[in-house]
């Protein structure tokens, strides 16, 4: 077979296993987390007209280039937060390339400082330096969140320190809340502004032991998603002082995300706002449970290494490490839930060497549901499927 037949094969197999994912997220009787995205197009549209008169007047007219419904959410989201003002952006992606190149103006620098596993440098294609003219440099590359010394050891001159909390590639990890207050000093230090990537910052709170308004407070700017934790269609947040959210208004403007209207995703950001959000401290204690219950899961099952990282996760979401192929997980895991009607890992392996994968799991409200034991017990299936998969493949 010709290398073009091989990777036509096996482009094939991925997008067979993918197909699978999805019925299986569908079909499943018991997730840990079942995403307002998995739904069908009737279903989100259902659930939002349900919700919606419940924080909106459906009776208002429609939105227009950021105002009424929209200018609502802005103005929550700066309420929330503690901030002067907010504006509601399309993407994560544009609302922090805006702030940071706001931010540059008025420092001078062009240079922001962040982990190396910070977002927009693993998922967003170089977006700052080449759609935004900004230069990247790293604080560290260290799988936890960067320190107060490594801030002040910078070996140049940066207008912004730019935190991700939490650090998604690295864990999910927050720092303590010590830890971030001398983070944000030492940035002070140097004459730095600090922005916060807060996609996640909802479910921190439980944490750092601090109200939203107190968290974002240390920043000079903070983004949020709607959709990450909330639930929402999609849409984010940059919310911060007015004179800084009226020219990232002009800058959004700009860059294409100045959108006619915008009420569906809006009105499902408020419905996040107003039922995901209460819940969220539920669903991050509730993690705590399933992650000591898959680790311990899988050492009654025999499996010679395994991971659940953080051991106490921070927020409802972690990393879970096992010594194995990642096809061989993949398919063990698909196999699972169609054979039993339970998914216990809903998202796909990441290979990170030989024989080891790491994968993410998020407690939402299907997973409040799950006792330790009935974590345990997936687990010991999930193992015996792992085994089943291994001799087919070594076979």
């Amino acid at each position: 077979m010709t290398d073009t037949a091989e990777q036509s094969t096996e482009q094939s197999a991925r997008e067979r296993l993918r197909e699978r994912r999805w019925a299986a997220h569908r079909t499943a009787r018991r997730v840990l987390s079942r995403a307002g995205f998995r739904r069908t197009l009737r279903e989100q549209l259902a659930l939002l007209q349900d919700a919606a008169p419940q924080v909106y007047d459906l009776d208002e007219p429609g939105d227009m280039y950021g105002n009424r419904v929209v200018a609502a959410l802005e103005e929550r989201v700066a309420a929330l937060l503690g901030t002067e003002s907010a504006a509601f952006f399309p993407t994560g992606t544009m609302a922090q390339q805006v702030a940071l190149r706001c931010w540059a103006g008025r420092t001078g620098s062009p240079t922001v400082a962040l982990h190396a596993l910070a977002h927009p440098e693993v998922h967003e294609r170089d977006a700052f330096s080449l759609v935004s003219g900004l230069r990247p440099v790293h604080l560290t590359s260290e799988a936890r969140p960067p320190t107060a010394d490594e801030v002040r050891d910078v070996a140049e001159p940066f207008g912004a320190l730019m935190l991700e909390l939490p650090l998604r590639d690295a864990g999910f990890l927050l720092p303590s809340w010590e830890e971030l207050t001398e983070v944000v000093e030492a940035a002070r230090e140097r004459d730095a502004v600090v922005h916060f990537d807060g996609a996640r910052l909802w479910e921190s709170t439980v944490h750092f032991g601090r109200p939203l308004h107190e968290i974002a407070g240390l920043a000079d700017s903070v983004y949020v998603s709607f959709y990450k934790s909330l639930d929402g269609f999609g849409g984010a947040a940059l919310a911060g002082p007015k004179t800084l959210v009226e020219e990232a208004k002009t800058w959004r403007h700009r860059y294409g995300g100045m959108v006619f209207q915008q009420f569906p995703t809006a009105l499902s950001a408020l419905v996040g706002l107003e039922r995901e959000l209460p819940r969220l401290p539920r669903y991050v204690a509730h993690a705590r449970v399933v992650a000591g219950a898959l680790r311990e899961g899988f050492a009654e099952a025999g499996v010679p290494w395994a991971r659940v990282h953080p051991g106490e996760p921070h927020t409802h979401e972690f990393q879970v490490w096992l010594p194995y192929d990642t096809d061989v997980l993949d398919e063990a895991a698909v196999r699972q839930a169609e054979e039993t009607g339970t998914l216990l890992f809903g998202v796909p392996w990441d290979r990170r060497g030989p024989d080891l994968g790491v994968t993410e799991v998020t407690v939402r409200a299907d997973g409040l549901e799950w006792t330790a034991g009935d974590v345990k017990a997936a687990v010991a299936d999930f193992v015996v499927r792992v085994t089943e998969v291994t001799a087919e493949v070594s076979g």
